[in-house]
């Protein structure tokens, strides 16, 4: 009996709290305006710190009430402005506050608020705007992001209304001015162009970011005015040459990994260098022997720190929350300072168990520390020496496979750029990433949607047939099939169709594999050739598929689809009167391939390419004011009269 009493109680309980906030509710429909004031009063009283009578209130529907009353003319500004600061308050409970408020159209009415010429009004409903766009569950687009919106407010004064607020001496309003400028200045030229030359006070813009990150200034406004030079400089309205970026900005930001600041400054301080020095060697070089900072960096990696839990839970909890953020910067930035310069990357590698933290980095749970050490890894993995020695030891090429099975196209997009240059002739895990099924995955990648991917398999395929046996080439052509690989050669993507040639152009190499492979898919290569030589394409893609001809042209029962093929014939002939020399170059190697003289069959070739006037045009060529040109012509006119 006690059981089936305890769902009465329950429901009286909630009936008594519904019809306590039901009271609240009633009085914002009263026909007495001041009445309904004070009515919006008692309800913010009532709804500071109580999530419970927050829910409550918008059950019984007080946000559409609230919201028609801020925007209707009769209300006063006053009522207006205690809507607004109930409807904040409101925002400030749960996520499902929120996106109660964002069902109820709520943004629209607060933006139209800030046309009101009363400054409460106006702050109150930034301050709502605020909370409710600081909330995970509000979407981004609904306010400005992007390109277009940073133009958007730049047209409209944003930069010189918001200039004049640096010198506001309010710490908070300056903050805030910093905080507008680096959103507005990221990927921005043509903000950060105006930025440059803004003068507050009689002071460039770019001097007054450069006093705002000297050491006196506090932690947060040293690493935002970096973040804005930072920003400033990578849209190229400051050179990385200049002392602002190299003796002021980077060293600051070099200052922000440091053990001594907090995690969550090390880790801003860490992506916003990366970010700098991406681009450019002389930058990768000053920072990498700047307060020691590849060593530095390896202390990223010792988080959670090994203290006791007991003692210490907060401490080890906060460790926790920072350590993936922490390591992806590590990476991060060691991916950018190891970009081009080999002595650095060796530096990294050297670094303690770095290549173990990267291989772990692989295959951690978080995508974002899996996308950074992978990017870690592809940027040292341009180092030949590397690729002989560290990538060896320690099997990289086997994690690596393991994330090019399952992950996002954006680490897979990293991962299959990193296979190609694991695939290059002289690296030593080209054999076993072979053994391992990369023929297969590679032309799976080649299928992908994305062009980045497609780019990337049919790369690395090309460094994989780069002087290979004819059974790697077999399997190639057999997983790719041809049919697949003339989609590919229409592909609306010129690097896909570039590296697609480029492909065919190392299957057919070595005179044997030039043979077997025309002899199984010469016709379908033939008619693929003869519709780029017809096509709108480029001189470098016409130059490719010259090139593919000459290949061809080196076989020994290969040249002969070429000789029996009048219509190739006749656009060699064309291309080697071409207004460029790149295509007659191209041109002019199938001819002496042709024509070469101890090769069975030159007399019959020689004499039918003599009819066809192609003696004619060599003896021309052979006057050319191009060297390379002219030599070419007169060695291929020596085979005529050997």
């Amino acid at each position: 009996m006690a059981c089936l009493l305890e769902t009465p109680i329950r429901m009286s309980v909630l009936s008594e709290v519904t019809a306590s906030s039901r009271h609240y509710v009633d009085r914002l429909f009263d026909p007495d305006p001041q009445k309904v004031l004070q009515g919006v009063r008692d309800m913010k009283n009532a709804v500071i710190g109580n999530n419970k009578q927050k829910a409550n209130l918008i059950v019984l529907g007080a946000v559409p009430r609230l919201l028609y009353l801020l925007q209707q003319e009769t209300s006063s500004t006053e009522l207006k402005t205690e809507c607004a600061v109930v409807l904040g308050s409101l925002a400030m409970g749960t996520e499902n506050n929120v996106k109660s408020l964002l069902d109820c159209h709520i943004i629209p009415a607060l933006l139209q608020g800030l046309l009101s010429p009363d400054l409460k009004f106006i702050e109150a409903c930034l301050r709502c705007l605020r909370t409710i766009f600081t909330s995970p569950v509000t979407p981004e687009e609904l306010l400005y992001t992007g390109p277009d919106h940073q133009t958007i407010l730049f047209n409209h004064g944003a930069v010189q209304n918001i200039a004049h607020l640096l010198t506001s001496p309010s710490y908070k309003v300056r903050m805030q001015a910093l905080k507008c400028f680096s959103v507005l200045a990221f990927e921005n030229p043509q903000v950060s162009l105006t930025l440059v030359n803004v003068l507050v006070d009689g002071e460039l813009l770019p001097q007054i970011f450069v006093k705002m990150l000297q050491r006196d200034k506090p932690i947060e406004m040293q690493l935002t005015s970096a973040k804005c030079l930072t920003y400033m400089c990578r849209a190229g309205a400051i050179r990385t040459d200049d002392s602002c970026i190299v003796l002021k900005t980077l060293p600051c930001l070099v200052r922000m990994c440091s053990k001594e600041r907090l995690l969550e400054e090390r880790v801003e301080g860490a992506e916003t260098l990366a970010y700098l020095i991406e681009p450019d060697v002389e930058l990768q070089r000053i920072a990498s022997i700047t307060d020691h900072l590849i060593a530095m960096l390896a202390d990223y990696f010792k988080y959670p720190s090994s203290v006791s839990a007991i003692t210490d839970i907060k401490r080890l909890d906060h460790d926790l929350k920072h350590a993936h953020e922490l390591r992806q910067a590590a990476f991060k930035l060691y991916a950018s300072l190891g970009a081009n310069d080999e002595d650095i990357r060796k530096k990294i590698i050297e670094t303690e168990n770095m290549m173990d933290r990267i291989v772990t980095g692989l295959s951690e749970s978080s995508v974002k520390v899996r996308l950074a050490a992978v990017r870690c890894l592809h940027s040292l993995s341009r180092s030949v020496q590397q690729l002989r020695t560290s990538f060896q030891d320690h099997a990289v090429w086997k994690p690596l496979m393991k994330v090019l099975q399952n992950a996002p196209d954006e680490i897979l997009v990293v991962a299959s750029s990193m296979l190609c240059n694991l695939l290059l002739e002289f690296s030593p895990s080209k054999e076993p990433i072979l053994e391992s099924g990369a023929v297969e995955l590679l032309c799976g990648l080649t299928q992908s949607e994305n062009p980045a991917l497609r780019v990337n398999g049919i790369w690395a395929l090309m460094n994989m047939a780069f002087q290979a046996e004819q059974k790697i080439k077999a399997d190639i052509l057999r997983s790719l099939s041809t049919e697949q690989l003339f989609r590919l050669l229409s592909d609306s993507d010129l690097n896909v169709l570039m590296k697609t040639l480029g492909l065919l152009r190392n299957l057919l190499s070595t005179r044997p594999h030039i043979d077997k492979i025309m002899s199984t898919h010469g016709k379908q290569i033939m008619q693929a050739v003869t519709l780029i030589l017809e096509g709108e394409h480029s001189i470098e893609v016409k130059e490719q598929t010259l090139c593919i001809l000459a290949n061809i042209a080196d076989g020994t029962t290969a040249k002969e689809l070429i000789m029996t093929n009048d219509d190739i014939l006749q656009k060699i002939k064309y291309y080697m009167g071409h207004s460029h020399v790149k295509l007659q170059l191209a041109a002019m190697f199938c001819i002496s391939n042709l024509i070469w003289n101890e090769e069975e069959g030159s007399q019959e070739r020689q004499d039918k390419l003599r009819d066809m006037g192609i003696v004619d045009i060599l003896h021309k060529l052979s006057q050319s004011p191009d060297s390379n040109l002219c030599d070419k012509a007169k060695t291929a006119l020596q085979q005529y009269l050997a």
